[in-house]
């Protein structure tokens, strides 16, 4: 709540709209992924400022289904929000999505091999070249 009362006057107004129609079910905001999947971000102030909410079981005696509360409300900039969302979340590592693990992982093709590997040589001796006869076309020795 500190973020919306912390935001400017413009953002809050826009973060405080988003909201209701969350509440209502009017409007969702956009499902996040990875560490942070089951929480929902909704752009404010179109591509300045974010705001992470989730949904959650209303208590009981509400006379609604759910209740959505407010992680962070924060600029976009440099991820800022995400690392906020994390942190209040007591996310201290945000592990890698599958897909940033796989473009850092090291391929096995490219390890060092102890041993060259040698591909369709045979065994034994090593190949001797044949002589290359050097006739003109047409010709016959």
């Amino acid at each position: 709540m500190n973020d919306l009362l912390a935001a400017p006057a413009d953002v809050r107004d826009v973060a405080l709209s988003r909201l209701q129609d969350a509440v209502t079910g009017q409007r969702h905001g956009r499902e996040l992924t990875g560490t942070l999947a089951g929480f929902r971000k909704v752009y404010i102030d179109s591509a300045r400022w974010r705001m992470v909410y989730g949904l959650r079981p209303a208590p009981e005696g509400s006379e609604h289904r759910r209740e959505v509360f407010v992680v962070a409300l924060r600029p976009r900039a440099q991820n800022e929000i995400y690392k906020v969302v994390a942190e209040r979340l007591g996310i201290a590592h945000r592990p890698l999505s599958a897909l940033a693990h796989a473009a850092r992982a090291r391929s096995p093709q490219t390890t060092a091999h102890p041993k060259p590997i040698t591909v369709g040589l045979p065994l034994g001796r090593p190949a001797t070249p044949s002589p290359v006869s050097h006739h003109p076309r047409g010709a016959t020795p």
